[in-house]
């Protein structure tokens, strides 16, 4: 595989997802700049997790179909739009707008979909999920520069210009986006795309599929999990007493410790079959929930989570991928990953917004912890009952 396709990609994956994981260090910010409730930007950044999701299979099956450099080029102008916007105008329709639908179409342009898809169809089937956990795992740097250097903005500049610095950050993806499958590979025979117009019959063929469904049902439980600590973790720390800039270093570290994770958990699929780790995962991460929840929150303990988190933060991405081409193939990676993809968006956008809600109207979070615990219980249950399919065809 060449190595520049292997960097762009995750350079692509790391600005992408590193912007997005400091919305929550907006909340109370902009709260105080620009007298924004913050149930406003947690909508937002709820919205923008739904729209992310309904997105994701149109821009995988694109992509597929197109080149994912393409797509990934066109939703890099869709991000700076999304964070010009309330940068420009920090008021409640434009922070919707901007951050829920622009930065939502961005980020399923250019996270993790296309640019994986394309490096799942470059690379060799045996080493197939381990140079996925490589892109993921370069794509972590983004979310452990980009968090402190959105810190260090607001302090400096205020909450909405920092929007508009990282927004042009997104500039950066125009000339790499064609190092990244700028034009589709040559298809196999019997194996070409199905494209936008088969996505429909694509999807309802491999939502009939158990094993699928289930993979499916398991991935609603990372998004609602993630979207909640990336947006609520912040404000949370400070609401229990401790300083601003603790959130910003757990974000960051777990940032950090994402990158051995996910490169690991990209090798574990090559010796373990990938539903069997996610349940793992989803296991590690149920049980550092519940620990963090019950007991006093400390720096050292949140950093400690924070640590654990970030190993198996993303790790579920190159896992679900691997377990996903096994199933049915590369050529329709893209599209299959965002319909897989669409339901933990849905746990993510439910996640941001029912923490947003609960914050407005109890004024904690303290009802929220038991659920996050219940919901990854189911996913590992979910997991675990996969069964291998008959024939792996990656």
């Amino acid at each position: 595989m060449p190595v520049a396709l292997l960097a762009a990609a995750a350079a692509s994956i790391s600005l992408a997802l590193g912007v997005r994981q400091t919305f929550g260090l907006f909340l109370l910010p902009l709260a105080q700049e620009a007298a924004l409730p913050p149930t406003v930007l947690g909508l937002a950044v709820a919205l923008h997790n739904l729209v992310w999701g309904l997105a994701q299979p149109v821009t995988g099956a694109l992509a597929d179909r197109y080149g994912a450099g393409r797509v990934i080029a066109g939703g890099a102008v869709f991000y700076l739009a999304g964070l010009a916007l309330p940068a420009l105008l920090p008021v409640p329709w434009a922070v919707l707008l901007g951050i829920g639908l622009f930065t939502g179409i961005g980020v399923s342009c250019c996270g993790t979909g296309a640019a994986l898809a394309a490096i799942g169809r470059a690379a060799p089937p045996e080493r197939r999920g381990e140079l996925i956990g490589l892109a993921s795992a370069g794509g972590s740097l983004g979310q452990a520069a980009m968090v402190p250097l959105a810190q260090s903005l607001i302090g400096w500049v205020g909450a909405a210009a920092s929007l508009g610095v990282l927004g042009l950050t997104m500039l950066v993806i125009l000339p790499i986006a064609r190092t990244i499958e700028w034009r589709p590979p040559p298809a196999r025979p019997g194996a070409a795309a199905t494209g936008l117009a088969g996505l429909p019959a694509l999807a309802r063929q491999a939502l009939s599929d158990r094993g699928y469904f289930l993979l499916t049902l398991g991935f609603f439980a990372c998004g609602f999990q993630l979207a909640f600590l990336t947006m609520h973790l912040p404000s949370h720390l400070q609401l229990c007493g401790l300083p601003a800039s603790l959130g910003a270093t757990a974000l960051m570290t777990v940032g950090l410790f994402n990158i051995p994770g996910s490169w690991l958990c990209g090798r574990v699929s090559n010796v373990m079959r990938p539903e069997l780790a996610l349940g793992w995962i989803y296991l590690v991460r149920s049980v550092a929930i519940a620990v963090f929840a019950y007991t006093v929150p400390t720096p050292v303990g949140t950093v400690v989570f924070a640590a654990v988190m970030g190993f198996v933060w993303l790790g579920s991405i190159p896992l679900t991928n691997a377990a996903i081409a096994r199933r049915f193939g590369v050529a329709d990676l893209g599209a299959l990953y965002g319909v897989c993809f669409f339901s933990h968006q849905i746990g993510g956008f439910l996640g941001a917004a029912a923490g947003a809600l609960l914050l407005e109207f109890a004024g904690d979070y303290t009802a929220f912890w038991p659920v996050m615990i219940l919901v990854g219980a189911v996913a590992v249950a979910a997991n675990w009952a996969i069964r291998a399919p008959a024939r792996a065809l990656a």
